[in-house]
């Protein structure tokens, strides 16, 4: 402002001496956050050597300090911040006393360091905070991932070993009476061991760094055909129907949709000791409803609590805006599955 507006005749004039060193005191800023505390220091010699050599033309307010003031108190460890609390206030007292020894003044200064070191304070805690909340975020994030994985590895594992089982506690006896249902049989182990193989395979390719598309390897609708051509080779007589306009649904729907009729399917095997059991997919405008019925023992047979499965079949359906009821199927018969996925238009 000197070189813009004249200064009075009795203030000192602006020299090219004394803003070359004014300069000197804001240029360490550049490194304020590397070293903050002896941006602090070099920056406050800078100042006290123009106070006492050079005396020219001063600022209202000493912003280059102030900038270093609130850096060290928002950047550095609590060492250094105590450090710096213990060194300013007496050299705050020196300086004033040496320029007009004012209680004004000091009270002044005093307002305007703290003020900063309050700003910073308050910048270091809201930083903490959003680191903190960027970790939680984190964390939570692992944890749905590995709910996620864990369902689909319940689903894939749970739906094919109980198949085998079933189709290998049959095989002893078959073999006595009937060799081509026996036969039949270990072929109908042998293709479920091998489509579990396949989607483990599929999954673990999920988790690898360089895997592609983490959706290719879920299962669609379209193959709903061939998992209940497999159920009905444990000796279920297995229908299947839809209701409404069928029609593409997004991938991660598609995949929640055969996770779905496969864990009820699952759950009929396993425990349900049932001879026929319905699959029907509803397509409404916002929502598609599944329905598993069976006409076995009821709910008695879901296990007590109803087990993972049925705890996963609600987690699939929250996701997707869903809900999902199991129970007694129609007029209190076998058991019924049905779940409602929200799909939008």
């Amino acid at each position: 402002m000197p070189f813009v507006v004249p200064r009075g005749p009795e203030l000192p004039p602006a020299t090219w001496s004394a803003y070359a060193v004014t300069t000197l005191g804001v240029l360490p800023l550049v490194w304020r956050r590397r070293a903050p505390l002896s941006v602090l220091c070099a920056i406050s010699f800078a100042g006290l050597g123009y106070r006492l050599a050079l005396d020219g033309p001063g600022q209202p307010l000493p912003y280059a300090p102030l900038v270093a003031v609130y850096t060290v108190a928002a950047l550095s460890p609590r060492r250094a911040r105590i450090a710096m609390m213990v060194l300013a206030v007496p050299l705050i007292a020196v300086g004033v006393a040496v320029n007009t020894g004012e209680v004004r003044e000091l009270l002044f200064t005093l307002i305007v360091f703290f003020g900063a070191c309050t700003l910073g304070t308050l910048t270091r805690t809201r930083q903490a905070y959003a680191a903190a909340a960027e970790r939680r975020a984190a964390e939570q994030a692992v944890v749905r991932e590995r709910a996620r994985i864990a369902r689909e590895m319940h689903d894939v594992l749970s739906h094919s070993v109980a198949l085998m089982v079933v189709q290998a506690e049959a095989g002893p006896v078959a073999v006595r009476t009937d060799p081509d249902r026996a036969e039949a049989a270990f072929d109908a182990i042998s293709e479920t061991g091998r489509e579990a193989m396949v989607q483990l395979r599929r999954m673990l390719g999920v988790l690898r760094e360089d895997a592609g598309d983490p959706r290719g390897p879920q299962p669609v609708v379209a193959e709903l055909p061939a998992l209940l051509e497999r159920v009905s080779g444990s000796g279920l007589a297995v229908s299947y129907d839809t209701t409404g306009v069928v029609r593409p649904l997004p991938l991660d729907t598609e995949a929640t949709v055969y996770r779905v009729v496969q864990e009820a399917l699952t759950n009929v095997v396993k425990h349900a000791a049932a001879d026929r059991v319905a699959v029907r997919l509803d397509y409404g405008r916002e929502t598609l409803g599944i329905t598993v019925t069976d006409d076995g023992r009821g709910p008695a047979a879901s296990g007590p609590g109803g087990g993972h499965g049925l705890i996963g079949l609600r987690e699939r359906a929250a996701a997707h805006g869903g809900t999902a009821r199991t129970g007694p199927g129609p007029g209190g018969k076998g058991f019924e599955v049905v779940v409602t996925l929200g799909v939008g238009q």
